[in-house]
């Protein structure tokens, strides 16, 4: 059985600290979300994750950008980079960059949910013909993905795998199981291709290297952000390691 081998100090450079686990749901109505995975090299499989989670057999990563033009704290762009993983048999996406375009949805973010979100300019645009999103850290693009041809999906045929992402919590250090759904509107299947990718300057394992694009699409909706339940030591499998918040 494959577990991943990355240490976790590899793991936790921008990882939140959270003072609490009492969050309350949050909804972003009239909300974009693009979506491209690749098949990564495998050469970073189990390297790039930590010993609680298990690799896909075929190694993926997802770039997800949101485009939000209402929240508490105003309108915000936020990008992930998710590492395709498993946590006992649950498919998983394990966030390890998050980069976000509002200061206070970045703060909030990271203390009411765990995600390892920083300070960055994201960037979506949704054309007729294409999709094009960037991520830019620093003075430099770190991410830039191109989804192309669209082609119309039923609201049923959108799915996305839950989330995983360590931080530092009133438990020590944690995976925490972030919880949210999109009730997709309108939703168009699209043609990915990566442009320009900077592992360590998005924040994900620099053994990360994503080469083959699988699949894109770009989805209308409302993102609901769900109370957290539960979080895994990182050390173990979710089998063993998995601790209800309520308890």
């Amino acid at each position: 059985m494959l577990t991943g081998t990355a240490p976790l100090d590899e793991l936790v450079a921008h990882a939140a600290t959270m003072p609490s686990f009492d969050t309350e749901a949050l909804t972003l109505p009239d909300a974009e979300v693009f979506q491209a995975m690749f098949e990564s090299h495998i050469g970073g499989r189990e390297a790039s994750l930590p010993p609680s989670l298990h690799p896909t057999a075929v190694p993926t990563f997802i770039v997800q950008v949101w485009r939000c033009p209402d929240s508490p704290w105003g309108p915000f762009s936020l990008a992930q980079g998710r590492v395709g993983a498993r946590s006992g048999l649950r498919p998983r996406g394990h966030v390890q960059a998050c980069v976000c375009d509002n200061e206070e949805v970045t703060e909030a973010l990271r203390t009411r949910w765990g995600f390892p979100a920083r300070s960055g300019t994201v960037s979506l645009r949704h054309h007729y013909d294409a999709v094009e999103a960037s991520v830019v850290v620093g003075g430099n693009t770190v991410v830039s993905v191109r989804g192309s041809d669209p082609e119309p999906l039923g609201t049923g045929d959108i799915a996305y795998s839950q989330t995983v992402a360590l931080a530092h919590t009133p438990r020590g250090l944690r995976l925490v199981q972030i919880e949210y759904d999109i009730a997709v509107t309108r939703a168009e299947r699209l043609h990915p291709r990566l442009d320009a990718f900077d592992a360590e300057g998005f924040g994900v394992h620099p053994t990360v290297q994503p080469y083959h694009a699988v699949s894109a699409s770009i989805a209308l909706g409302a993102i609901t952000l769900h109370r957290l339940r539960f979080v895994c030591r990182p050390e173990e499998l979710a089998f063993t390691g998995t601790e209800p918040i309520d308890q």
